[in-house]
């Protein structure tokens, strides 16, 4: 691995799980510094992400984490209905029992890592579990799409779930696995849709509802 896609990587995860709130200031100085790195990696790894629209690139050489409004917030959720339930459509033919039971751990994992409030943990393998379903197509090509809506709603949704407790929701993953199990097409697709919209997502728009965000 070069040292750009090393500062690439440890920035997005840092993104992606949400270490870095919504409008928090960055500066390239204080990222080399807290990765260790030269500034030249910085840069590059900031394009990136800012072409992700992970970061926005100001004035003035000012970077932030860009802000959640509900028109944003509703378009990202729309659009990951739509990418993630074609990509367990065209993962779906080449399901096998000990994916199903791969599955199962990760979940068994998720419930532990709510047990302990590890929500770092929580998001990463909570993503491994999607991606481990879409990627069965050999031949997909929607996962980069998917992982830049994740990017996105990343910082937000972590600031949603910090209160874990007072998220009221079924757990879509059991029906996810249910209908996996019994191989039933429809019924995965109707999971996903209702995993994806409902917990969290519920109560981030609430959240943005409230403090009048459009």
């Amino acid at each position: 691995m070069t040292t750009q896609d090393y500062a690439y990587q440890r920035l997005r995860n840092a993104v992606m799980v949400g270490a870095l709130a919504p409008g928090t200031a960055l500066t390239f100085r204080g990222l080399a510094q807290q990765l260790d790195l030269s500034p030249t990696p910085i840069r590059e790894a900031v394009r990136r992400l800012s072409s992700e629209n992970a970061i926005e690139v100001l004035e003035n050489r000012r970077l932030r984490i860009p802000q959640m409004s509900l028109g944003r917030f509703e378009e990202l959720v729309r659009m990951r209905v739509s990418l993630e339930i074609h990509a367990a459509q065209r993962a779906f033919p080449h399901l096998t029992a000990m994916v199903i039971e791969d599955l199962r751990r990760l979940d068994d994992s998720m419930d532990s890592a709510i047990e302990t409030r590890d929500l770092d943990a929580l998001t990463r393998l909570n993503h491994r579990f999607h991606e481990m379903l879409y990627c069965l197509n050999p031949h997909q090509v929607v996962m980069p799409l998917i992982e830049s809506i994740w990017l996105q709603l990343g910082p937000f949704q972590r600031r949603v779930i910090e209160d874990i407790d007072s998220i009221k929701t079924v757990d879509r993953h059991k029906e996810i696995l249910a209908a996996l199990s019994a191989r039933d097409l429809p019924a995965l697709c109707t999971a996903i849709e209702r995993d994806i919209r409902d917990g969290s997502i519920r109560s981030g728009r609430q959240m943005l509802v409230q403090r009048g965000e459009s």
